[in-house]
């Protein structure tokens, strides 16, 4: 079995009658709607895969996250 590489999270949330998006403890960027913090973090994650480390996009209210 191949050790599993540590993977790097991206948060959606509500913030401030909008949503955020963070990577793990960096800036955190500030969207008017839910789908385009969505999208954002999904394009964040993917350039992250790109350069050879595992993310995943947490969105706050779906599949039980609440962070």
């Amino acid at each position: 079995m191949r050790p599993s590489l540590a993977r790097k999270l991206v948060k959606v949330a509500p913030a401030n009658g909008g949503w955020s998006v963070q990577l793990e403890d960096g800036p955190i960027e500030n969207f008017g709607t839910k789908d385009e913090a969505k999208a954002a973090a999904n394009k964040l994650a993917r350039a992250c895969q790109d350069a050879g480390s595992p993310c995943r996009v947490d969105v706050h209210g779906e599949l039980g996250f609440v962070g």
